[in-house]
């Protein structure tokens, strides 16, 4: 199969995986917060970094190492399960020790057993997580696909009926663990291919000395994205931690669903073309100019309906939500641009410099953080909102020396396509809070007449100021 057909039906699959996956799963978290309260929700937000980490520590980048490698063995994919296996069960014993300590620390009893029993899920993932780099790496999408949709069924309807009979928090532990059970356990039934129980050391350290600078670089991400959640469960309450975790998680719903599907094929058809800067390039600043089109649209959008949004998705008790979802928005317009230059650095094997950046950010992110503490959780959701945009240039500078892409170059290309979405933005804000009333309307009129406005807008914006994007779109569609 030639390059370009392996690219379109990686793309293709990977967003009806991507999307259908993750759409499920949305679905299915907005039925349980009209179910469960927010303080639930808050609950789960304290421990999820402690399962982050762990998942983090189980993997040790060794399954980033397969897909960029070029000639993966049976020794290899073997090598890497058996580590992954071990390493795991190895956390989960720390986790075990560790969490009535965490119960202590945030005085919440509960937390105990919440964490004991969720930590189960990174000992089930490292059943499959070698298989899914094996989809990755062969652009098999659509397998990937076929055998992850109804593990993703079961764990829903599981989650939604403890909900339903009121095992409250506990309805959340058993969407998880039931998911990432019946996944693992589809995969090795269904899926002719298995990782052979070999080991061999050589194999080891060549993953290995390339992983664990991006597990490093993974961690310090997970606990900095993470302490925002630590920080408010400490200072104020689960429900405060409840409010803030939701307005992140829808926020990051549509981005993340658009930019995963691009990353999954991207990275490996980034790494085919490692050697080749100009096409490298080329290929980042046609990824990078749809991505950033389109989410900076999106998520503008997202922060004019905010308020109503949250009203018909999740009702009336989760409107402290709205102003931390608006904040949060904007810091996921420049989401796809920290994010592409990053795997630049990964693809050009610089994960010691992957490393060092990711240092230097947190440092920066961390001191930001207790500069805001003082000031609420508003000022704590600002900074982290701010940081993030200047994370993502700051990124652009250390990957931009390998494909001749300075940083300047990218701020001046990135910022000509957000303001394009942002002329429409201003005007319609200004349109609804000075000269239409719209305050007598429902909240899905209010949510369908602002998103129109913008579309119309937007449109004849980019027509004629982003004629590049327009050339893209045009090869995606003729292919």
């Amino acid at each position: 199969m030639g390059f370009v057909s392996q690219a379109k039906k990686g793309v293709v699959w990977t967003f009806l995986q991507q999307f259908s996956v993750q759409l499920i799963n949305f679905v299915v978290q907005i039925v349980l917060a009209r179910i469960l309260l927010p303080a639930d929700f808050g609950l789960i937000a304290m421990i999820t970094i402690f399962i982050a980490i762990g998942q983090s520590l189980s993997d040790s980048g060794m399954t980033s190492s397969l897909i960029r490698s070029k000639d993966n063995t049976e020794r290899d994919y073997g090598t890497v399960f058996l580590t992954n296996l071990a390493v795991s069960i190895f956390v989960y014993l720390i986790v075990y020790l560790i969490a009535p300590f965490v119960a202590l620390f945030y005085n919440q009893p509960i937390l105990t057993d919440l964490l004991r029993a969720f930590g189960l899920v990174f000992i089930l993932s490292s059943f499959y997580v070698v298989q899914l780099a094996k989809f990755s790496k062969e652009l098999n999408f659509k397998s990937q696909f076929v055998y992850q949709l109804p593990s993703v069924f079961i764990g829903a309807t599981v989650g939604i009926y403890m909900a339903k009979n009121g095992y409250g928090v506990w309805s959340l532990i058993g969407l998880n663990i039931s998911q990432a059970f019946s996944f693992a356990l589809i995969l090795w039934v269904f899926y002719r291919w298995k990782p052979k129980l070999i080991f061999d050391k050589s194999v080891f350290r060549h993953h290995f000395d390339y992983g664990y600078k991006l597990t490093l670089s993974g961690l310090l991400n997970t606990i900095y994205l993470n302490l925002y959640r630590v920080i408010i469960g400490k200072r104020f309450s689960p429900a405060n931690v409840g409010f803030f975790t939701q307005a992140d998680s829808l926020r990051l719903f549509p981005v993340n669903q658009l930019s995963a599907v691009l990353n999954k094929v991207t990275f490996p058809l980034f790494a085919s073309i490692q050697n080749d800067d100009r096409k490298l390039k080329e290929a980042y600043k046609s990824a990078l100019r749809l991505v950033l089109s389109i989410t900076s649209a999106m998520m503008l959008i997202l922060v004019l309906i905010a308020k109503p949004l949250f009203l018909v998705v999740f009702g009336d008790k989760w409107l402290p939500s709205v102003p931390y979802f608006q904040i949060l928005c904007i810091a996921s317009i420049f989401l796809p641009i920290g994010t592409y230059n990053l795997n630049i650095l990964k693809v050009k094997g610089r994960s010691d410099l992957f490393l060092k950046v990711e240092v230097i950010k947190k440092v920066i992110g961390v001191i930001s953080l207790l500069v805001c503490i003082p000031f609420g959780i508003e000022a704590i959701v600002w900074s982290l909102c701010l940081t993030n945009i200047f994370f993502a240039y700051l990124n652009g500078y250390f990957s931009g020396k390998f494909i001749s892409y300075p940083v300047l170059e990218q701020l001046k290309n990135s910022l000509s396509i957000i303001i394009v979405a942002i002329l429409p933005f201003l005007s319609i804000y200004y349109l609804v809070n000075n000269i239409v009333d719209l305050s007598n309307r429902n909240d899905l009129y209010l949510i369908f007449i602002q998103a129109l406005s913008f579309i119309v807008m937007y449109l004849p914006l980019v027509y004629i100021f982003n004629k590049p994007l327009l050339r893209d779109l045009k090869l995606v569609l003729k292919r």
